[in-house]
């Protein structure tokens, strides 16, 4: 063994062969484990890890158990460990989840690449007839180039072949231009498979063999691995009708575009009947207007009101019309908590049944017309409960050009859960005509900014990758967990936020400012938005944030200063106006200066030149 391998400190007798078990979490190894080693195991502590090592004997051999793990790499202990097992492993039993090839031959393909001589088992071969499948595993085998054995671990089938095959383990098929690249590198490091690792940038190999200067090829490398997976699981994994499950068959329904797309659509009419109608209007009519409106101003006007003077400066700050003692917790109380709780209920929901990952590789196609993959769905998801939070998960995108369009898009044209809530209330009572007008042109500007940015922007999207776990019905506990603490969050991250906004739209209407603001808009509003005057103030209350915004139009639209028209072009316009305080600030934490500047200005451009071409059309 190397002497840069920490597993070395590891006792294992001279001659004894190292018989190593990877695959990926939850694929049954344990099982392999014990039934090859019996009673006969140690448990010793990797060093420089808490992660525990099982190692036992098969014959002269020594059996060692790593973590699950989905890559050889050193993103965290566990595959640091896994790593340098793997690496100077003189024979590896692969086990595989049969039902979720696609995902692990990913490792099973790294491990053949390596040069290891590798013996496949397919397990859980009980799941492939239940969900519909067929593999073709002599193809397979021939592909890979190593000998697969099906298993079905817990019922013991099997595993008696397992043992004898160990010691026919051979190196298998590796990828032409993964080997070429290995080639070149080899007298960097000491072993083909530390060459690959310090190919895909492996830091850890790198510090090992002290290599300065060093650029990998681990994209390129990870690509090719990818499309060789897919190519193979293409032509040996078949599906089948016969004896698959109901959950299976609606599975494959939602992932084809046929059958997947209606299914889509019916599951977001449904949360809009339930959060833009039920939650936005009978709910919210109810905590917002008697709740809070009613019973709770009129407590603390009972209170405060004799005290303190209206034309105040304090009186305005504490009980006027953006006070902090009326406006914010009416708001965030009665219209914003109903909407956030609906909005992550049916969120869970998604989640926990597993259909959302099912929505991000249908729409995938879609997205990289934009510029982006089927992952980015789950900020886009996300921004409709929190545009914040969801520039926060643009993280898992795989390249800035990815990170900044997502952003761009997050920023322009997903409405919050909060202002969504405002809105669906206003629209609602408009129609089906006003309703197909407001989202067909935010779904326009959304689709040309994503095309454009794809188009004018360097680079390429990445491609997904994403586990598509089993549907399952959800589970009550969880669902309303997840509720409870993304709404508590919310309400975290809203107060201070409202405070500040309330103080702030406070001072400027007390000082004028806000009508000289107004005043100065007022001829771009009047003339090319054919709007009236007051709905510059809006505008300029949805900088603070967005629900404010729309709050406003709210207000006029109560007092009758807003035809049917006029609040839809309003509308458009605030749901593409620039981003809140909270998200502007995460943006240019997340993004460089230019970037962040060049979103904001641009939602600011967007937002009026779309609701002035809207103008023209429909007034």
């Amino acid at each position: 063994m190397s002497c840069h391998n920490p597993a070395a400190k590891i006792d294992i007798p001279k001659e004894a062969k190292k018989i190593v078990l990877a695959g990926n979490p939850n694929v049954g190894k344990s099982v392999f484990f014990n039934y090859l080693t019996g009673l006969y195991v140690d448990v010793s502590n990797f060093p420089g890890t808490t992660i525990d090592i099982s190692s036992g004997k098969l014959n002269k051999d020594v059996v060692m158990d790593t973590p699950g793990v989905y890559g050889v790499s050193s993103f965290n202990d566990e595959e640091k460990v896994a790593r340098d097992i793997i690496l100077y492993a003189d024979i590896i039993l692969n086990v595989v989840d049969a039902v979720h090839l696609e995902r692990d031959l990913f490792l099973t393909q790294q491990i053949i690449d390596m040069g290891k001589p590798v013996v496949v088992a397919l397990n859980m071969m009980d799941d492939v007839q239940r969900n519909g499948l067929k593999i073709d595993i002599e193809l397979l085998s021939k592909k890979l180039g190593v000998e697969i054995i099906p298993t079905t671990a817990i019922k013991n089938e099997g595993l008696d072949k397992i043992k004898d095959a160990l010691y026919r383990a051979k190196p298998g098929n590796r990828i032409e231009e993964v080997k070429e690249i290995i080639d070149k590198i080899i007298n960097k490091v000491d072993t083909e498979s530390e060459a690959l690792l310090l190919a895909e940038e492996d830091e850890n190999i790198i510090d090992r063999h002290n290599i300065k200067d060093f650029n990998g090829q681990r994209e390129y490398i990870y690509k090719l691995r990818r499309y060789r997976v897919d190519e193979i699981v293409d032509s040996t994994v078949f599906e089948v009708n016969q004896n698959a499950s109901f959950k299976t068959k609606l599975s494959r329904m939602m992932l084809k575009p046929l059958t997947g797309i209606p299914i889509l659509f019916v599951t977001l009419y449904i949360m809009y009947q339930a959060i833009g109608v039920f939650m936005a209007q009978t709910v919210v009519g109810i905590t917002e207007e008697v709740i809070m409106g009613k019973y709770y101003y009129n407590f603390i006007m009972n209170i405060l009101g004799s005290l303190l003077k209206d034309s105040s400066l304090i009186g305005q700050l504490l009980i006027g019309e953006f006070g902090l003692i009326t406006m914010v917790p009416i708001y965030i109380l009665g219209l914003l908590l109903p909407l956030v709780v609906g909005f992550y209920f049916f969120l869970s929901i998604l989640e926990d049944s597993g259909y959302l990952p099912r929505i991000a590789a249908l729409v995938d196609r879609a997205l990289t017309s934009l510029g982006l993959n089927g992952r980015a769905i789950i900020p886009m998801i996300l921004g409709f409960g929190c545009v914040t939070m969801a520039t926060i998960t643009t993280r898992l995108l795989g390249s800035k050009r990815e990170k900044f369009i997502a952003t761009m898009l997050l920023g322009l044209a997903i409405p919050c859960s909060a202002q969504l809530g405002v809105i669906m209330g206003l629209i609602a009572p408009l129609g089906l005509k006003a309703l197909i007008i407001y989202c067909l042109t935010i779904f326009i500007v959304f689709v040309l900014t994503g095309t454009l940015l794809n188009k004018l922007m360097p680079g390429e999207s990445s491609d997904l990758l994403i586990d598509i776990p089993p549907l399952r019905l959800p589970r009550l506990s969880n669902v309303l967990k997840k509720t409870y603490v993304k709404s508590i969050m919310f309400l975290k991250e809203a107060t201070p936020l409202f405070i500040i906004g309330g103080l702030l739209i406070t001072v400027l209407q007390y000082t004028g400012l806000l009508d000289s603001i107004a005043s100065g808009l007022s001829p771009f509003t009047v003339g090319f938005l054919k709007l009236p005057p007051e709905v510059s103030q809006a505008f300029i209350m949805g900088i603070v944030r967005r629900d404010f915004g729309a709050a406003g139009l709210n207000d006029l639209a109560s007092q009758g200063l807003l035809s049917g028209p006029q609040l839809i072009t309003s509308l458009v316009a605030i749901t593409l106006f620039v981003p809140c305080i909270a998200a502007i600030m995460v943006i240019f934490k997340e993004r460089s200066w230019q970037e962040s500047v060049l979103i904001y200005v641009g939602s600011f451009i967007i937002s009026f030149l779309t609701a002035g071409i809207l103008a023209q059309i429909i007034m």
